[in-house]
């Protein structure tokens, strides 16, 4: 299938009254990715701009509820006061040298991971939960690190859109960068 096929496929699976229910996968609430080419990045964010707008608009028994990772990054670090801080220790000493203090800002991979919480705390009973942005986090916010994280406080599905290749067990950023194994999600679209 080209992209545009495989676009076109999503729709019809989340309306599938099986996948809110995650029947099928061990009766599991279900982690998907579905990935794509990074030269596809505009097209899948469109996509999923106008699909949110249809389903959303429309009285159906769930909701897409849009996490992009980047933003959720922008707007924790801005209310804790630091993104200007940030800007100008970039500027003094490198990008490679502001991942460690903005991973440590967000309490990454902690208990009280602040990425996690704030997603916690925002999706509902009838969500689809939609994870965007993963390409431009990427080194501060690995992939495998967000779905282990994420897999014991979220009870709604959850889509992962990957610029990159997921085997159904290795993930591949950008088809080049080798992420850790993730073994829970199911790719969503073949």
């Amino acid at each position: 299938m080209n992209i545009y096929e495989r676009l076109d496929e999503i729709l019809p699976i989340i309306k599938d009254k099986e996948f809110m229910e995650s029947k099928g996968i061990g009766n599991e609430i279900g982690f998907y990715i579905f990935d794509y080419e990074a030269k596809y990045e505009i097209l899948v964010r469109n996509h999923i701009k106008d699909l949110k707008e249809k389903v959303n608009k429309k009285n159906l028994n769930f909701y897409i509820r849009e996490f992009d990772l980047y933003e959720m990054m922008i707007k924790i670090i801005e209310e804790k006061g630091y993104l200007e801080e940030l800007f100008k220790m970039e500027e003094e000493k490198g990008t490679k040298n502001i991942v460690k203090p903005i991973k440590t800002t967000l309490r990454f991979t902690q208990k009280n991971d602040l990425l996690i919480d704030y997603l916690k705390k925002s999706v509902e009973e009838k969500d689809i939960v939609f994870i965007t942005g993963v390409g431009k986090v990427w080194p501060i916010i690995r992939t495998h690190t967000i779905l282990n994280n994420l897999q014991p406080v979220v009870n709604v599905p959850v889509i992962m859109f990957f610029p990159g290749e997921y085997s159904g067990l290795e993930l591949h950023l950008f088809n080049k960068i080798e992420d850790e194994n993730y073994y829970r999600a199911f790719r969503l679209v073949e």
